[in-house]
Protein backbone atom coordinates (compact mmCIF):
# COMPACT_ATOMS: atom_id res chain seq x y z
CA UNK A 1 0.00 0.00 0.00
CA UNK A 2 1.25 3.54 -1.03
CA UNK A 3 2.26 6.07 1.71
CA UNK A 4 -0.64 8.19 3.07
CA UNK A 5 0.80 11.44 1.63
CA UNK A 6 2.31 11.56 -1.78
CA UNK A 7 6.67 11.56 -1.64
CA UNK A 8 6.63 15.40 -2.60
CA UNK A 9 4.14 16.55 0.14
CA UNK A 10 6.29 14.34 3.08
CA UNK A 11 9.28 16.03 1.92
CA UNK A 12 7.66 19.45 2.60
CA UNK A 13 6.53 18.72 6.45
CA UNK A 14 9.32 17.14 7.33
CA UNK A 15 11.61 19.08 9.84
CA UNK A 16 14.43 16.59 10.05
CA UNK A 17 16.31 17.05 6.65
CA UNK A 18 18.71 14.12 7.35
CA UNK A 19 18.39 10.73 5.45
CA UNK A 20 14.65 9.14 5.40
CA UNK A 21 15.54 7.27 9.33
CA UNK A 22 12.53 5.87 11.17
CA UNK A 23 11.95 8.66 13.75
CA UNK A 24 9.89 7.67 16.15
CA UNK A 25 10.22 10.04 19.06
CA UNK A 26 10.35 13.50 17.09
CA UNK A 27 11.96 16.50 18.19
CA UNK A 28 9.59 19.70 17.63
CA UNK A 29 11.12 21.67 15.06
CA UNK A 30 9.38 25.32 14.70
CA UNK A 31 10.81 26.58 18.20
CA UNK A 32 8.09 25.04 20.90
CA UNK A 33 8.58 23.20 23.99
CA UNK A 34 11.87 21.36 24.04
CA UNK A 35 10.12 17.91 25.19
CA UNK A 36 10.51 14.98 22.99
CA UNK A 37 7.49 13.26 21.34
CA UNK A 38 6.22 10.06 21.51
CA UNK A 39 4.64 8.36 18.62
CA UNK A 40 2.47 4.88 19.68
CA UNK A 41 0.44 2.01 17.72
CA UNK A 42 -3.14 1.79 17.86
CA UNK A 43 -5.06 -0.98 15.99
CA UNK A 44 -8.66 -0.97 15.96
CA UNK A 45 -9.20 -4.58 15.79
CA UNK A 46 -11.87 -6.68 13.87
CA UNK A 47 -14.57 -6.56 15.63
CA UNK A 48 -14.21 -2.52 15.93
CA UNK A 49 -14.00 -2.79 12.52
CA UNK A 50 -17.36 -4.61 12.24
CA UNK A 51 -19.25 -2.66 14.46
CA UNK A 52 -17.77 0.48 12.75
CA UNK A 53 -15.89 2.40 15.55
CA UNK A 54 -12.84 3.50 13.68
CA UNK A 55 -13.96 6.80 13.30
CA UNK A 56 -15.23 7.11 16.99
CA UNK A 57 -11.62 5.87 18.09
CA UNK A 58 -9.80 8.15 15.97
CA UNK A 59 -12.02 11.52 17.27
CA UNK A 60 -11.09 10.30 20.76
CA UNK A 61 -7.37 10.36 19.99
CA UNK A 62 -7.69 14.04 17.82
CA UNK A 63 -10.08 15.19 20.34
CA UNK A 64 -6.99 14.23 23.21
CA UNK A 65 -5.05 17.00 20.42
CA UNK A 66 -2.73 13.96 19.23
CA UNK A 67 -1.61 14.01 15.64
CA UNK A 68 -2.65 11.18 13.34
CA UNK A 69 1.14 10.62 11.29
CA UNK A 70 0.27 7.32 9.94
CA UNK A 71 -2.25 5.09 9.08
CA UNK A 72 -3.36 2.18 7.31
CA UNK A 73 -5.71 -0.19 8.77
CA UNK A 74 -3.18 1.17 11.90
CA UNK A 75 -2.44 4.72 12.95
CA UNK A 76 0.75 6.25 14.34
CA UNK A 77 -0.31 8.79 16.98
CA UNK A 78 2.09 11.75 18.01
CA UNK A 79 2.09 13.41 20.92
CA UNK A 80 3.21 14.31 24.58
CA UNK A 81 3.04 11.23 26.28
CA UNK A 82 0.86 9.54 23.97
CA UNK A 83 1.92 5.98 24.96
CA UNK A 84 0.63 6.23 28.61
CA UNK A 85 -2.38 8.61 27.87
CA UNK A 86 -3.28 6.59 25.11
CA UNK A 87 -3.13 3.38 27.43
CA UNK A 88 -5.24 5.35 29.48
CA UNK A 89 -8.10 6.21 27.40
CA UNK A 90 -8.53 2.70 25.88
CA UNK A 91 -9.03 1.24 29.11
CA UNK A 92 -8.01 -1.97 30.69
CA UNK A 93 -8.22 -4.83 28.73
CA UNK A 94 -11.00 -6.59 30.73
CA UNK A 95 -14.33 -5.51 29.38
CA UNK A 96 -15.27 -5.99 32.58
CA UNK A 97 -13.42 -3.96 34.13
CA UNK A 98 -12.36 -1.16 32.20
CA UNK A 99 -13.97 2.45 33.26
CA UNK A 100 -16.71 3.66 31.68
CA UNK A 101 -15.80 6.69 29.54
CA UNK A 102 -12.72 4.90 28.21
CA UNK A 103 -13.02 3.07 24.80
CA UNK A 104 -13.03 -0.22 25.95
CA UNK A 105 -15.13 0.75 29.13
CA UNK A 106 -17.78 2.09 25.85
CA UNK A 107 -17.59 -0.16 22.87
CA UNK A 108 -15.63 -3.89 24.33
CA UNK A 109 -18.10 -6.58 24.57
CA UNK A 110 -15.85 -9.40 25.85
CA UNK A 111 -12.14 -9.39 26.84
CA UNK A 112 -11.63 -11.87 23.53
CA UNK A 113 -13.43 -8.65 21.80
CA UNK A 114 -11.99 -5.60 23.35
CA UNK A 115 -11.77 -3.27 19.95
CA UNK A 116 -8.46 -2.28 20.07
CA UNK A 117 -4.49 -2.50 20.80
CA UNK A 118 -2.13 -0.33 21.61
CA UNK A 119 1.42 -0.11 22.18
CA UNK A 120 2.71 -1.18 25.96
CA UNK A 121 5.88 1.29 26.08
CA UNK A 122 7.87 3.30 24.36
CA UNK A 123 10.02 0.58 23.14
CA UNK A 124 7.29 -1.33 22.03
CA UNK A 125 6.02 1.24 20.08
CA UNK A 126 9.04 1.43 18.50
CA UNK A 127 9.22 -2.15 17.68
CA UNK A 128 5.23 -2.14 16.47
CA UNK A 129 5.65 0.46 14.01
CA UNK A 130 8.82 -0.85 12.31
CA UNK A 131 6.95 -3.55 11.53
CA UNK A 132 4.41 -1.82 9.74
CA UNK A 133 5.54 1.72 8.47
CA UNK A 134 8.65 3.09 6.40
CA UNK A 135 9.73 6.08 7.70
CA UNK A 136 8.12 7.62 4.15
CA UNK A 137 4.86 6.37 5.35
CA UNK A 138 4.80 8.39 8.77
CA UNK A 139 4.20 12.43 8.72
CA UNK A 140 6.64 14.82 10.37
CA UNK A 141 4.35 17.64 10.86
CA UNK A 142 5.96 21.48 11.08
CA UNK A 143 2.76 22.91 12.54
CA UNK A 144 4.03 25.58 15.15
CA UNK A 145 0.74 27.75 15.02
CA UNK A 146 -1.62 25.18 15.49
CA UNK A 147 -0.11 23.71 19.20
CA UNK A 148 -2.52 21.77 20.77
CA UNK A 149 -3.39 23.34 24.08
CA UNK A 150 -2.30 19.69 26.07
CA UNK A 151 1.22 20.58 25.30
CA UNK A 152 3.45 22.04 28.13
CA UNK A 153 4.14 25.95 26.99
Amino acid sequence: MGSLFGRAALRGLRCDRRAPALSLLVRTCWGGPSWTRERTLVAVKPDGVQRRLVGDVIQRFERRGFKLVGMKMLQVWEGYNVVRASRAMIGHTDSAEAAPGTIRGDFSIHISRNIIHASDSIEGAQREIQLWFQSSELVNWADGDQQSNIYPA
